[in-house]
């Protein structure tokens, strides 16, 4: 059985003929590069996130970096995010011209541990961007306590949470500021890059807007040097056609989720764990195990693709170097690093898939268990 990592035509098929209608429009009204279909699409997705305003731009690391710049952070200045995340998070912070700070995460979580992060506030951190990882919302109330506590901005990292709820409320409305991803394989993608800033600061919104475009409200009058970050005019009404379909995506996805939970229940496998705040909406679905190389080479060879979110954690990565971070210094970010597994998760996945794909992992682990009684 060939099983899908994930499968993005199983979810464009439906909506082809929309999705036409969105090339159609666009090629005879010539817009682009922003125009009516993004303009659409920013007011849908604010509504969505229960936030005042959406500014899109070309990507989620530029939707974190605009949001830095917005609040005149720069140079000097230091912003504390994980460890355990994908590099995006902490180049946006470099792009920006200020320093990445690092903290573990929560081992449940799997997000920013808010018992670590005050620690590392000095007279230079200037935000705060925790990490909603893997569709997981962070613990926002105690995170945003702190850094009120310090005068400190919180930026959300948003770019796999699309739809997840921290007690009730959408994420992208829970900071000061959220960045979005919308890469295809998303839980909302488009049909190529694409991101987006959420935020209920009216001045913050205008900033951004200008930022992405020259430096500009008006054509040929720019007010100070800024970008050419703007999204694409079809991949706005991609995302507009989209977007009405993603509760019932991310309801599948919490279905599949609920099935592989029922299928390692009692076993060696440490599953997600949705937190009591959260309303999980599993961008990924990731185990961590014994052996994990072997497992995920077991996998492989049984036709299942399967990947790695994040093997290597940012404070050891080369690019990261300059920091002065070592080996051990945030152990649950490197534990997770060394044991984890991402399986197979997308809203269409069938479900005979799920069950080949736990039948696969528990079948190695009880292999390696009668090789090795020991671990018994």
């Amino acid at each position: 059985m060939k099983v899908r990592f994930v499968d993005l035509s199983a979810q464009h098929k439906p909506l082809e003929s929309e999705l036409k209608e969105v090339f159609g429009r666009v090629l005879a009204n010539g817009s682009f590069v922003l125009g009516p279909e993004v303009e659409k699409f920013e007011k849908m997705f604010a509504t969505y996130c229960q936030a005042e305003h959406c500014v899109t731009v070309t990507n989620g690391t530029a939707a974190l970096q605009l949001v830095l710049q917005g609040l005149g952070i720069g140079p000097g200045d230091e912003v504390i995010t994980v460890a355990h995340t994908f590099i995006a998070t902490a180049e946006a912070i470099n792009a920006a011209g200020a320093r990445p700070v690092f903290v573990d995460i929560d081992p449940i979580s799997y997000t920013l541990d808010p018992t670590k992060l005050e620690k590392v506030i000095t007279s230079r951190t200037k935000a705060i961007i925790p990490v909603h990882l893997y569709g997981q919302p962070a613990d926002m109330d105690a995170i945003n306590g702190i850094a009120a506590k310090h005068g400190i901005p919180v930026i959300e990292d948003s770019c796999q949470a699309h739809g997840a709820e921290y007690k009730g409320r959408r994420t992208g409305s829970l900071g000061r500021a959220a960045g979005f991803s919308f890469y295809p394989s998303k839980n909302l993608g488009a049909c190529g890059e694409g991101g987006a800033v959420t935020t209920n600061d009216a001045d913050l919104a205008k900033k951004i807007r200008m930022l992405r475009d020259h430096g500009s409200t008006k054509k040929y009058e720019h007010d100070f040097p800024a970008y050419n970050l703007r999204l694409e005019g079809i991949q706005g009404g991609v995302l507009a056609v989209k977007l009405p379909h993603l509760d019932g995506w991310n309801s599948n996805r919490r279905i599949l989720a609920a099935r592989y939970q029922e299928l390692f229940a009692g076993s060696k496998v440490v599953t997600p764990r949705e937190l009591s705040y959260a309303r999980h909406v599993y961008h990924l679905y990731v185990i961590v195990v014994e052996d994990r190389d072997v497992v995920k080479k077991a996998l492989s060879e049984q036709g299942i693709e399967n990947g790695l979110h994040y093997p290597v954690p940012l404070h050891l990565q080369k690019a990261y170097a300059y920091l002065g971070y070592k080996k051990g210094d945030f152990p649950v970010s490197e534990n997770i690093a060394e044991n984890h597994i991402s399986l197979p998760m997308y809203a269409e996945l069938p479900i005979e898939h799920v069950e080949f794909v736990a039948k696969t992992v528990l079948e190695v682990l009880e292999c390696q268990s009668v090789a090795s009684p020991s671990r018994r």
